[in-house]
């Protein structure tokens, strides 16, 4: 590989293809009206809630003071609120509301056939071999 062939480098390739993964589960959100930040909070809370800004900001990939504004835009949409952390009352708890469950269930089959999107446009045991590699990656 050429060093100035950026289109080559594996940082550029990983962002290309989040980019269009992305877009592809935009386009799916979009008749709901619901952003991809959205959907991956409210996915992550469905599986454990309540938690803290700062482990839910790491775990939906967002920086916190983005996270920040998210939240009060979705408390506000009555999908998600907010708590006192009774073990550490300087933090905040997120958690869902019954109207962001009942959200997070219509969003299943959403995730799903992008997800199946994804694997199929993959060959054979590629998706698996790509999860374990993406899981295994340490950088820094």
């Amino acid at each position: 590989m050429n060093d100035t062939d950026l289109t080559q480098q594996l940082s550029y390739l990983v962002a290309r293809v989040n980019r269009m993964i992305e877009d592809d589960l935009a386009r799916r959100l979009q008749p709901g009206g619901l952003a991809i930040e959205h959907f991956r909070i409210l996915k992550v809370l469905e599986q454990q809630r309540p938690l803290p800004m700062g482990e839910l900001a790491a775990r939906v990939l967002v920086e916190p003071a983005t996270l920040t504004k998210i939240i009060d835009r979705m408390t506000a949409d009555g999908l998600v609120f907010r708590l006192p952390d009774p073990k550490d009352r300087r933090k905040v708890l997120i958690s869902l509301t019954p109207a962001g469950e009942t959200t997070s269930r219509e969003l299943l089959e959403i995730g799903k056939d992008h997800e199946e999107h994804i694997v199929q446009a993959l060959e054979g045991g590629d998706a698996q071999h790509l999860r374990r590699i993406f899981s295994d990656l340490k950088l820094g």
